[in-house]
């Protein structure tokens, strides 16, 4: 399928925005407040930023962390598609060496019946967690195997998705439900469509296998921006031409957050830069609150990471934020964004996209 300015992978609504504009939602959790809080929070940031106009709506796959909700893609994709109308709807990522491939297909057929023509199926190949809890998940302690596996599992996956195992292969009498087999016992009356695969990832390996296979890749500029423009080159070099994709198509994460006062956007985002260097230190809890970020005795260590990471976080007052995704659309020549916000606040996080849209005259805004 030939990419179109109005196809699923392309967006349409970008405002004076360079590219489109989307999001990631991590369901993050955060002190005095519960998973439940994080949830409903989704919701309302899935129904504003589809209102908006943001083109895409993403979740993650996190296990065995406390500040993250969204350790089941799939059962919040499902909660989402039930509360909004056109907005896409994505993993950012299902991490597949955590999944038994006729497992994922027959979760997101079931998305792709709820929500027809909206959903995306974004993959790592990374387990998302800490070793220990990878092989719990996998019940394996040989989690390179499954990584190394990964370009077998995507083939596995994408055979079950389209239902075209050759005969005589061990799976060739095997359907994943829904899917293709019922259009086809319905006599092609039911849709045959099926979820967007997207590859995701921080280094080259994912970066040269969307190229090869001729897939969409999204990169994790978000937290590893020194490995970003090398990906995508390698990506863009990489590129043969498919059945998806007649070009490259690259988009990246970007953690951006926009207040109406610069400074009140740096107190927000170190609470997000505080609960990254608990993890980094084996740490994890829920994300503390701007005071208590405030309080924080930071050690010389802590805080020269706390001042790299922030580098890497686009903030301040709306035309910051603007003029600072501007630049680095133009510096990687992304073809998307997807932005994720760093704050303990689901108030902050909400109006965050709401700045972020006014300021590049998105549809939804005041007046509309």
């Amino acid at each position: 399928m030939a990419t179109r300015h109005d196809d699923p992978i392309r967006g349409t609504a970008r405002g004076t925005a360079p590219v489109p504009l989307s999001v990631l939602d991590l369901a993050t959790v955060g002190s005095g407040t519960t998973a439940g809080d994080a949830l409903r929070t989704s919701v309302e940031l899935a129904r504003t930023t589809e209102r908006r106009g943001y083109h895409r709506y993403w979740v993650a796959e996190h296990h065995s962390m406390p500040g993250i909700a969204s350790s089941s893609p799939a059962v919040i994709l499902s909660h989402l598609a039930a509360h909004t109308d056109r907005i896409r709807l994505g993993s950012g990522g299902v991490m597949l060496p955590n999944h038994a491939p006729l497992v994922i297909a027959e979760q997101f057929g079931t998305l792709e019946a709820l929500a027809p023509g909206r959903i995306d199926l974004g993959l790592g190949r990374a387990p998302g967690t800490d070793g220990a809890t990878a092989a719990a998940l996998r019940r394996t302690d040989r989690l390179n195997e499954g990584a190394d596996d990964f370009p077998q599992q995507l083939a596995e996956l994408t055979r079950f998705l389209d239902d075209d195992f050759p005969d005589g292969h061990p799976y060739s009498r095997i359907h994943a439900v829904p899917g293709p087999v019922q259009a086809t016992a319905a006599g092609g009356v039911q849709s045959t469509d099926r979820p967007q695969i997207w590859l995701l990832g921080s280094s080259g390996f994912s970066a040269r296998l969307a190229g090869t296979l001729g897939l969409p890749f999204s990169f994790a500029h978000h937290f590893s921006a020194q490995n970003t423009i090398p990906a995508l080159d390698l990506y863009r070099e990489s590129f043969r031409p498919s059945e998806i994709l007649d070009e490259p198509y690259a988009m990246i994460g970007v953690a951006a957050l926009a207040t109406e006062d610069e400074r009140e956007a740096r107190r927000q985002i170190m609470t997000g830069a505080l609960s990254m260097l608990r993890l980094r230190t084996g740490r994890p809890g829920l994300v503390p609150t701007p005071e208590e970020a405030e309080a924080y005795s930071f050690n010389g260590l802590e805080q020269d990471f706390v001042e790299k990471w922030l580098t890497n976080i686009v903030h301040g007052t709306p035309d910051q934020v603007r003029d600072g995704l501007d630049g680095l659309a133009k510096r990687t020549g992304a073809d998307e964004m997807m932005l994720t916000a760093n704050a303990h606040g689901a108030a902050e996080r909400v109006r965050s996209y709401e700045l972020i849209a006014d300021a590049y005259g998105l549809p939804g805004g005041p007046g509309a």
